[in-house]
């Protein structure tokens, strides 16, 4: 196993480098497609979240690999490599191993333990099993890593641990008071009827808002979620689809506004905020200025890069980057009484940032759950989730080695059949009159004698091959019966190329 992840989270970066990163849909798909066309992958799949983006590969030489995958992460995000890399993070084998279990299992989320991870974990595979990027390693990482999360959040308290996105923003608009008592009575528009949006408008509708009016550029969406929040046994809320066009004037009625769209641009700015409002823009501060796009960076010097997250994989320090994180400043809120919370849990950023601060507006974003939920307390159950993550990676490391010599141990036996199917032709020859009872017998003893004799010393190898270092067993076995390594990897073609293996 050869698994390589590079990535960056907001462990790693500032939201502002996370914004300017993301991926689109298609983006996702060129990525990949352009990563098995590099040399060093044979496989890869790109987990793309609103608060990480990382790309997972099966790679033959390490240097080359990172090199590669950072250089095509910062083609595709369109940030320059050389600004891009400070904020990067490398995992390999094990340690990429263990950091997508901890992943999985809430471990490594902006709000430790929420499970809307695992749905993203298998988007992701879906995404590389529907390009064909994703081979044996991936499959059976990612799938093994979704039975990781499930049983996580099964066998342990980690739910408790923290919440969805949706709820901790909430609690941060509520400012300390109760959820449901702040937001018992309100009107609120939900923006997108994605995943995200279609929790949000739940949480809302459970937290006993009186209306929820929803907005998508696609009408049908919007017209199911609020079919599914209007059936029967459900919280009795009122909702409606409206029309993107419409926003304007539902923010005039909207006590809260969560948004979650895939639009590139802003969906609110600051001057519709004020507009709804009734206030004029320059109430707020001067609105920050729009990022511009990186110029072309310079050739890039690899191997410099590469021995910068060498470094970092040996000191086992490559997660945090050494700490190398610049936090953005949390923008002002405006002053007096709260008459639109907005939400904003899109990246790239729905909302103008300025709008957060006009009077009567609060906003958190993405960039404020970050500083938020920085000193979260951390429950327990982590201890006991980290304990889980451990040993499955070691089982999962042991499964993997183990695998890699079955492909030896099939060309032994099958060597083997050869031998003894050799050996029964010459005896028909010498023994013309053997009747077919009598050829049948002797046939079936000398596969016995085969059979015993290969029995123990394969099943000792692959009990060896599973331990650490043990990949040199598949080596010696190759080597003391000169077993033909196109046959060997003839084996590993055909286990590779099942169609049925690892699919979801």
């Amino acid at each position: 196993m050869s698994l390589l992840v590079v990535g960056l989270s907001h462990r790693s970066a500032p939201v502002s480098v996370l914004e300017r990163a993301s991926l689109a849909a298609d983006t996702r798909a060129k990525l990949l497609q352009d990563t098995l066309a590099a040399e060093p992958a044979v496989e890869a799949t790109v987990l793309a979240t609103c608060n990480r983006i990382e790309l997972y590969a099966d790679v033959d030489k390490f240097h080359a690999g990172v090199a590669e995958l950072s250089t095509l992460l910062a083609q595709h995000s369109g940030v320059g490599l050389d600004e891009l890399t400070p904020y990067l993070y490398v995992h390999y084998e094990d340690r990429a191993v263990h950091h997508l279990f901890s992943v999985a299992c809430g471990l490594d989320s902006m709000v430790v333990g929420e499970g809307q991870i695992l749905g993203q974990i298998k988007d992701a595979l879906a995404l590389g099993q529907e390009l064909h990027t994703a081979g044996r390693l991936l499959n059976d990482l990612f799938q093994q890593a979704l039975r990781v999360g499930k049983r996580a959040h099964s066998e342990t308290g980690i739910d408790r641990a923290g919440q969805s996105l949706v709820t901790f923003g909430l609690e941060q608009l509520a400012a300390g008071a109760d959820v449901t008592d702040w937001a018992r009575g309100k009107r609120a528009l939900v923006i997108g009827a994605g995943s995200m949006s279609s929790l949000a408008a739940a949480t809302l509708a459970r937290t006993g808002v009186a209306e929820i009016a929803v907005a998508n550029r696609t009408r049908a969406r919007a017209d199911r979620l609020v079919e599914i929040l209007g059936q029967p046994g459900g919280t009795g809320v009122t909702a409606r689809a409206v029309e993107m066009a419409e926003i304007s004037g539902e923010l005039t009625r909207a006590d809260i506004v969560v948004s979650c769209t895939g639009a590139t641009g802003l969906v609110l700015t600051a001057e519709a905020v004020a507009g709804a409002l009734g206030l004029a823009v320059e109430d707020a501060d001067e609105k920050p200025a729009v990022v511009p796009a990186p110029a072309a960076a310079p050739e890039p010097a690899p191997d410099d890069d590469v021995d910068r997250h060498a470094a970092w994989v040996e000191n086992g320090s490559s997660g945090s980057v050494r700490r190398a994180v610049r936090r953005a400043t949390v923008p002002a809120q405006g002053t007096g009484p709260t008459r639109l919370a907005l939400l904003d849990l899109a990246m790239p950023r729905d909302i103008d940032g300025a709008a957060g601060r006009l009077d009567g507006v609060r906003l958190v974003d993405i960039e404020s759950l970050a500083e938020a939920s920085a000193d979260a307390p951390m429950a327990a159950d982590v201890d006991q989730v980290r304990t889980i993550v451990s040993d499955e990676v070691a089982a999962f490391g042991a499964a993997q080695r183990a695998a890699r010599i079955t492909p030896t141990v099939v060309a032994l036996r099958t060597m083997a059949a050869g031998v003894v199917a050799g050996e029964i032709a010459r005896l028909d020859g010498r023994l013309p009159d053997l009747d077919e009872k009598q050829r049948a017998e002797i046939t079936q003893t000398v596969r016995r004698v085969v059979d015993k004799l290969l029995h123990a010393p394969t099943v000792r190898v692959k009990q060896l091959a599973s331990e650490p270092g043990g990949a040199g067993y598949a080596d010696a076995l190759r080597e003391l019966f000169d077993l033909d390594p196109q046959t060997v990897a003839a084996v590993s073609r055909a286990d590779l190329n099942d169609p049925n293996r690892g699919r979801s």
